[in-house]
C-alpha cells in the first residue's frame, strides 16, 4: 500500500488556500469551490443545482447516505448502510439480509423499527452567537459548560420556530459553528435489497480492493402520515450511467477526517487511541466469529456487528500503518514547524504559537484519562443494548429536569425527538448474544484496568466476567419498551424505585465516567479554542477557501471517472457484469466469490457488457457511503459504496494517483433488477423520468445549457 507522499504532507497543516491539489475537498454546500471546478473543469456550479441536490441528498442518522430517487419518495442508499435495518426487521424464520427483498406492491413494503432520515432545509453561521456566549479569558470546564449552554439555545431556538431537527456543528475544529437544519423522516419502508452476497461479493479478501463485482444498495420509501413523500427535488436517474473521464460529483455526509490535527494530535491517535481502538475491534470479530460458526442463527443474529468489525479494522489498520511511515510524519513535522517559524515571524502570529502549546498539554492530559474514559464513559466496558438502554434511562431521570443549557448535549431539548426514537424501538435483542457480548466486555475490562482496579471488583460484584453479565442480562426487564416509557416519563423517582439490576450496575460505574467526560470536553474546549486561534493565523497569512473536516454534514466532493495504474498494470475504471462471472469462476465459485442464486441462474438474461462498479477520483471518506454521484446535469450515475485500499490514509489527507472512491454505476442497478431480480416495476419507477418533459424543472434548465 502506498501512503501520501511527502509533498502531500507538507502541504497539509497549512491548509492551502484553495483546492490546488486536484480535486481534493470535502467542500460545505455554503461555500463550494465555484472558481476551482470552472478553471478545472469548466462548470458554473449554480445555486439552483446545489440546491437541487442538497435537498435531494439524504443522512440515515444511524450513519450513512442516501438520496431521493423518484418523486414518490424513493431513496437509495447501500446495502451495508440499510443493513442496521434489515437485522431489526429479520427473524430466525425469515432473513432479510441473507435472502434479500423486494416488494412488488406498496402494501409488501415492510416497515423500518427505528431508521430516521434527514434531509438539509438550510445552513446558518452562529459562529458569532455561539462565541459570545464564551467569556473573554475563559477556559476549560468553564468555557465548555458556558459553551454547551449557548449552543442547546441556538438549537432549541430553532426547534421551536422552524419544527426542524436543528444541530449546531463544530468546523475547523471549534474555528466557525454553523447551524443545520434538517427535515426529520422516521416512517420509512423496505422496497428492496439484494442478498448479501450480491452486495459484498468477495467478501473481506476484496474489501477495499478494485477491481470490485459488487450490488451494495439497498432501495427504501419514506412516507409521512401514512402516504408516501412526494419530494419537489430528486435525481433523474441516468440509464447509462457515466463513461471514463465524465465529471462527477458525490454529495454526501463524511463521518471524520482528521486533515488539520496538530502533530502531537497524530502521535495520539498513533500510540494511544488506534492501540486500543484496534485491539478491541480483532478481539470482538474473533469472538463473533467464533460465535457466529456455533449455528446460522447466532450467524444471523451477528451478522451486523462482525460485518462492521471486519470493515473497521481493516480501516484502522489502514490509518494506523501511514501513521507508522516515518516518511508522512517527518513531513507532517517539518510542515508544521515550517509553519511555526511564519508565525514567530508575523505579530499575527503569536496567538497561534501559544495555541500549539495548549494543544500539546491538552493532549497529555487526554492521553491519561483516555483509556478510563473509554471503557466507562463510551462504555467499551459494558457492550450490550441493555446496558445502553439502562443508562440513558438513568440520565435521563437526572438530566431532564435541568435547564436545557445545563444538560448532557444528548438530552437537548432540540435532540430528544432522536433520542427517544432510538430509546422505545421495539427492535429484537436476544438474551443469550447480551450475555456473549458482555461478558467478553467486561473481561476485557477486568484485562485493561486490572482485576485490583477499584471500579473492577465494584462492577463484578465478586463474580466472575461471564456469570456476572448472565446476572445481570437474564435481571433486568429495560427490554421491555413498556416499562422504558414508564420509567422514561417518571423520572428519576421512577427509575430508582424500579430497582432494577442493570440500571443499578449503570449507576456504579455514573460517577466516575462523568467526572471523565466532564474532563475530556474541558480539555476538547481548550483544543477547540486553540485551533480556532491557529485557523484565524493561517486565514490571515495564507487567505480564505479552505474547507473543514468532515463532521457528518453534508458536503460536495468532484472528481472524474479515471482508472489508475497499480503494480505495473493498468486498473480500468469501470467493470462489468461478465467480470462478475469471470471472478467466480476463477475462485471455482468458492466463498467468498459464489454467485447468489438469482445471479447463477440469471447469468444467460445478463448482458455482459453493461457496467457494474466504477472508481473516480472524487474525495471521500467514512460515512460517504450511500452518496450519490451525479453527473454535471446532476442525473444519479451511481452510489458510493467504498474506497480503494489506497484511500484508506484519506483521514489524513488525499492523494489522486491511486486513491480512488468506488461507486455502483446507475446502469448495473438497472441491469441487475431487471434481469436478475424480476423487479421491473422498482426499475421503471427509478427510470421513468428520464423524458425531458418529465424532469424536474431545474433538471430541464441544466440539461439545456
Amino acid at each position: 500500500m502506498k501512503f501520501l507522499s511527502a509533498a502531500l504532507a507538507i502541504a497539509l497543516p497549512l491548509c492551502l488556500a484553495s483546492a490546488s491539489r486536484a480535486d481534493e475537498g470535502m467542500w460545505l454546500f455554503s461555500s463550494p469551490p465555484r472558481d476551482a471546478i470552472k478553471a478545472r473543469y469548466g462548470l458554473d456550479v449554480t445555486d439552483s443545482w446545489l440546491d437541487h441536490l442538497m435537498h435531494a441528498s439524504v443522512r440515515f442518522n444511524n450513519g450513512g447516505s442516501g438520496s431521493f430517487v423518484s418523486a414518490d419518495g424513493l431513496v437509495i442508499t447501500n446495502h451495508h448502510v440499510g443493513l442496521d435495518s434489515l437485522q431489526k426487521m429479520s427473524s430466525d424464520t425469515k432473513n432479510y439480509a441473507r435472502d434479500g427483498f423486494y416488494a412488488r406492491t406498496r402494501a409488501e413494503e415492510v416497515k423500518c423499527v427505528d431508521l430516521e432520515l434527514n434531509v438539509l432545509q438550510s445552513i446558518e453561521d452562529v459562529t458569532a452567537r455561539v462565541n459570545a456566549g464564551v467569556p473573554a479569558g475563559l477556559t476549560g470546564d468553564p468555557a465548555a459548560k458556558a459553551r454547551r449552554k449557548v449552543i442547546s439555545g441556538i438549537e432549541k431556538e430553532s426547534r421551536d420556530l422552524t419544527g426542524l431537527r436543528s444541530d449546531v456543528v463544530t468546523l475547523y475544529q471549534g474555528g466557525a459553528y454553523h447551524l443545520y437544519r434538517s427535515k426529520r423522516y422516521t416512517d420509512i419502508r423496505l422496497v428492496f435489497a439484494p442478498e448479501q452476497q450480491a452486495a459484498f461479493f468477495g467478501g473481506d479478501p476484496d474489501n477495499f480492493e478494485y477491481p470490485r463485482y459488487d450490488l451494495d444498495v439497498c432501495i427504501f420509501r419514506v412516507y409521512e402520515d401514512g402516504h408516501p413523500v412526494h419530494p419537489v427535488h430528486f435525481l433523474a436517474w441516468s440509464p447509462t450511467g457515466p463513461r471514463d473521464g465524465d465529471v462527477v460529483f458525490v454529495s454526501g455526509h463524511p463521518g471524520h477526517s482528521d486533515r488539520l490535527l496538530t502533530v502531537p494530535e497524530l502521535l495520539f491517535l498513533r500510540d494511544t487511541q488506534f492501540p486500543l481502538i484496534l485491539s478491541l475491534i480483532k478481539r470482538r470479530e474473533v469472538l463473533l466469529s467464533a460465535w457466529s460458526a456455533r449455528s446460522d442463527e447466532n450467524a444471523r443474529r451477528a451478522r451486523e456487528e462482525l460485518f462492521g468489525m471486519q470493515n473497521s479494522r481493516k480501516v484502522r489498520d489502514g490509518m494506523q500503518a501511514a501513521l507508522q511511515d516515518p516518511a508522512f510524519v517527518g513531513a507532517r513535522a517539518a510542515a508544521e514547524e515550517a509553519f511555526k517559524q511564519r508565525l514567530a515571524a508575523d505579530p499575527r502570529g503569536q496567538p497561534a504559537l501559544l495555541a500549539y502549546r495548549r494543544i500539546e498539554a491538552a493532549q497529555r492530559t487526554i492521553s491519561r484519562d483516555f483509556l478510563r474514559y473509554r471503557m466507562l464513559e463510551m462504555g467499551f466496558g459494558f457492550n450490550s443494548d441493555s446496558f445502553a438502554i439502562a443508562r440513558t434511562l438513568l440520565r435521563a431521570g437526572d438530566e431532564r429536569p435541568k435547564p436545557n443549557g445545563e444538560r448532557l448535549k444528548e438530552f437537548a431539548d432540540a435532540r430528544h425527538e432522536s433520542l427517544e426514537l432510538d430509546l422505545f424501538s421495539d427492535k429484537p435483542i436476544y438474551t443469550d448474544f447480551e450475555i456473549l457480548r458482555l461478558g467478553d466486555s467486561l473481561t476485557d475490562l477486568v484485562e485493561r484496568l486490572g482485576y485490583d482496579d477499584p471500579v473492577v471488583r465494584k462492577v463484578l460484584d465478586g463474580k466472575s466476567p461471564r456469570a456476572r453479565a448472565a446476572e445481570l442480562i437474564l435481571g433486568t426487564r429495560v427490554r421491555d419498551v413498556a416499562l422504558r416509557h414508564r420509567l422514561y416519563t417518571g423520572g428519576a423517582a421512577a427509575v430508582s424505585a424500579a430497582a432494577d439490576p442493570m440500571i443499578e450496575f449503570a449507576r456504579l460505574v455514573d460517577g466516575e465516567a462523568r467526572t471523565l467526560r466532564e474532563r475530556m470536553e474541558a480539555q476538547d474546549e481548550i483544543m477547540q479554542q486553540a485551533h480556532a486561534a491557529i485557523g484565524r493565523a493561517r486565514f490571515a497569512l495564507l487567505g480564505p477557501g479552505v474547507y473543514p473536516d468532515a463532521t457528518f454534514t453534508l458536503r460536495l466532493s468532484y472528481g472524474v471517472v479515471r482508472g489508475y495504474r497499480e503494480n505495473g498494470a493498468d486498473v480500468p475504471a469501470l467493470t462489468r457484469m461478465d467480470g462478475l462471472f469471470a471472478r467466480s469462476a476463477g475462485h471455482h465459485n468458492r466463498e467468498p466469490f459464489d454467485l447468489a442464486p438469482r445471479w447463477a441462474a440469471a447469468r444467460a438474461a445478463v448482458d455482459p457488457n453493461v457496467p457494474l462498479n466504477f472508481v473516480s477520483t472524487c474525495d471521500i471518506i467514512g460515512g460517504n457511503s450511500g452518496s450519490p454521484t451525479v453527473d454535471r446535469a446532476g442525473a444519479f450515475v451511481g452510489i458510493i459504496f467504498d474506497g480503494n485500499i489506497e484511500s484508506l490514509a484519506s483521514d489524513f489527507g488525499y492523494d489522486d494517483v491511486q486513491s480512488r472512491a468506488l461507486s455502483v454505476d446507475s446502469a448495473g442497478i438497472l441491469e441487475a433488477l431487471r434481469h436478475v431480480y424480476g423487479a421491473a416495476g422498482l426499475a421503471d419507477e427509478l427510470a421513468g423520468y428520464q423524458r425531458i418533459s418529465e424532469l424536474p424543472k431545474v433538471e430541464r434548465d441544466l440539461r439545456a445549457r
